[in-house]
């Protein structure tokens, strides 16, 4: 007995199929983003019941499409065992593709078992029709129709556990295309099934009346694409809430991560470092235990950052971070305040001595030099240590304590730790008071400038003058250099103040050649902070061109140690100085460390003696008179003139004078005058230019 397709069902068989293979990978996508087991298995029943009822309706609806000239039906119990046939093949599917790891020898296995569960499931609904006599098939073509659907299933596990990666380059595209072939494959192992049976002459369907076979076809049809498309719906839908939910939440975690962690280091910040101590000093109080704060700043990092660049600022800090990172213990917290500013919380302190090793060892580490951003660089902290419970027994008590000792720290000399001491607030409370001083100081007229007066050594003959900024505050008094520049320095106030001296002195060196006075040279000092700006000299020069004062007058004084630190930069910033007219000295020699060579190149005009050595020319006898004379004897032999500071008594003006020194200042020849006394000194005395 021949049958015949119906076309139309055939090709809804065919659509059926791929939209089912379809279903089944995008599902396969949204289990495989699943972490929580609960959803997975609810997806993984879903998903099952949908694709079972998918692939069960395309060999369903491909049976149909089969009519031969005698009445067809379904037996609905058999119908329905194929239908659970169906949808346990697809929970076995979607389990295994859904997996981490899919092996080769898990591949096949699968293949078979999936390949023989989709067999019987066709088989199944066969004999839903109760043929009789009963369906013959003919051997190859059912062995065939075997090895297709093993091969199909193999296929389809593959691809669809390569493509339930959501997150690869056109997934969407990808998996259209293979659920059409998967399609082709399902389609093509059902109709190799259909021809593979016999109906004998005569044949008769037992279960003509039990379902219409029209009736029946079309309500498959409608309802099964009604459910696989409300599954992808579900599915789409789910997954983009999904998407949304994750993006909210790595978003949520970025912030949270923001507000407690520092961006460029990923250390703790201030934040953070502060719910830490606060912890920190709670368990200290229940376990009666001890910890330290070392807060420590980067001794010198604005003047890489200006010389260098602000990018390889950020990289200095980085590489300061992870070495800092190396040299604390497990359990210690690393933090970054803000700037260069770093604090270390060593909890379970044993003693006070357990901090200043870990100082100690954080300063040797740091020796070692860093490189950042292909620059080799030594980057050293100035450290100050507070111990809880001692220095304090709050968060900001325990933060400032060791900030006040920090700063103790690099008034003692840098590239050290210092422990808190109660004698250190004083000094604190006093650092503030000048901070609001300096603040004020520019706008409200609180600076001044005397002029110490410097002498021809043998004629006695006025040379010159050297500018002195002195600070009067009404409410904190008269303060000196020594009290106020280094905290003008940190702050970077130094560098207006600096352009204010220099417009000062012209503006009296123009009113005393007003009053008659001829013309004199004034010195004036450049602070290391100064010698950073990329525009200093266009600076100086449009100040003295602005107040109508020869360049000739200004003399620079740059300490020896600032122009050894970056001595090329130095040497291009005293030849620009030079090619505007202006004359440099290098002050305190014989405190630092330059070599005959550089300051053979620097080609100052001046050489200053620190008073260390002019004191030592009565207190040192026959050595310190050799060291003066041999420092005389070496600029004369560079061509440059020396000038000996802190001159206080006679035997060390004999004795300068023997040595053939060029100048002289001190309070032994005169003290620092105001700039009116300074005036009368110039109409009184013989100058000499």
């Amino acid at each position: 007995m021949h049958g015949t397709y119906n076309f139309w069902l055939v090709a809804a068989s065919l659509v059926v199929a791929t939209l089912a293979s379809f279903t089944a990978l995008d599902i396969s996508g949204r289990i495989a983003m699943l972490s929580q087991s609960r959803m997975r298995h609810v997806w993984l029943a879903g998903g099952a019941a949908s694709m079972g009822i998918g692939i069960w309706s395309m060999h369903f609806i491909g049976v149909l499409a089969f009519e031969l000239p005698i009445p067809l039906g379904y037996d609905l119990k058999i119908t329905a065992a194929s239908l659970g046939i169906a949808v346990l093949v697809s929970f076995f599917a979607l389990h295994v593709i859904t997996s981490r790891r899919l092996t080769a020898r898990r591949l096949v296995a699968s293949s078979v078992l999936m390949g023989a569960g989709i067999a019987t499931m066709h088989y199944t609904g066969d004999a839903a029709m109760r043929m009789q006599p009963a369906i013959e098939y003919d051997p190859w073509l059912f062995a065939a129709s075997i090895v297709i659907a093993v091969v199909a299933s193999g296929a389809a596990l593959w691809i669809a556990h390569t493509l339930s990666d959501a997150s690869q380059k056109n997934v969407l595209a990808k998996r259209i295309a293979s659920a059409f072939v998967m399609g082709i494959a399902i389609t093509g192992m059902h109709y190799t099934g259909n021809a593979a049976a016999e109906f004998l002459p005569g044949s008769i369907c037992g279960a003509a009346n039990d379902v219409d076979a029209r009736w029946l076809a079309t309500t498959i049809a409608m309802f099964t694409l009604a459910i696989l498309i409300i599954t992808l719906v579900l599915s789409r839908f789910d997954a983009r809430t999904a998407l949304l939910a994750g993006s909210v939440s790595r978003l949520n975690g970025q912030i949270v991560r923001m507000a407690t962690f520092d961006t460029l280091t990923d250390l703790p910040n201030r934040r953070t470092l502060n719910e830490c101590i606060d912890r920190a000093i709670r368990n200290a109080r229940h376990n009666r235990s001890r910890f330290a704060i070392l807060f420590m700043d980067l001794d010198g990092f604005k003047t890489i950052n200006d010389s260098l660049g602000h990018t390889v600022g950020d990289e200095v800090l980085k590489a300061f971070a992870r070495r800092l990172q190396e040299c604390v213990r497990g359990g210690d917290t690393v933090a970054r305040l803000g700037g260069d500013e770093f604090v270390v919380m060593l909890e379970n302190l044993h003693a006070p001595a357990d901090a200043e090793k870990m100082a100690e060892r954080i300063l040797d580490t740091m020796k070692k030099g860093l490189l950042a951003a292909n620059h080799p660089l030594q980057v050293m902290p100035s450290i100050g240590i507070a111990l809880y419970p001692q220095d304090g027994e709050t968060v900001e008590a325990m933060l400032k304590h060791a900030d006040v000792a920090m700063y103790e720290a690099k008034r003692g000399g840098r590239s050290t730790y210092r422990f808190f001491e109660a004698s250190m607030n004083e000094a604190a409370v006093r650092t503030l008071q000048i901070q609001q001083a300096l603040h004020e100081a520019l706008s409200a007229g609180h600076f001044y400038l005397l002029f110490q007066p410097k002498f021809r050594g043998k004629s006695g003959e006025l040379a010159g003058a050297e500018a002195l900024i002195r600070l009067d505050h009404p409410e904190i008094g008269t303060l000196t250099p020594l009290e106020f520049i280094p905290i003008a320095e940190r702050s970077g106030q130094i560098v207006e103040i600096g352009y204010w001296v220099v417009r000062e002195t012209c503006r009296h060196l123009v009113g005393w050649r007003r009053e008659g006075s001829p013309p004199v040279k004034v010195a004036i000092n450049l602070s290391p902070r100064q010698m950073c700006e990329a525009d200093l000299v266009a600076n100086m020069l449009r100040i003295v061109r602005e107040e109508g004062v020869e360049s000739e007058q200004i003399m620079f004084e740059i300490t020896e140690t600032v122009a050894m630190q970056d001595a090329p930069r130095t040497i291009e910033m005293i030849h620009a100085f030079q090619e505007n007219g202006f004359e440099i000295a290098i002050d305190d020699f014989g405190t630092g460390y330059s070599s005959l060579a550089y300051l053979q190149r620097f080609r100052a005009k001046q050489l200053k003696i620190d008073r260390f050595f002019t004191n030592g020319l009565d207190e040192n006898g026959q050595e310190g008179r050799a060291i003066v004379s041999a420092i005389i004897a070496l600029a004369h032999s560079l061509d440059m003139d020396v000038v000996a500071e802190g001159v206080e008594t006679g035997s060390q003006l004999d004795r300068l004078q023997d040595m053939m020194c060029d100048e002289m200042q001190g309070f032994l020849l005169a003290m620092p005058l105001s700039a009116d006394a300074f005036g009368v000194m110039l109409e009184r005395g013989e100058v000499s230019v």
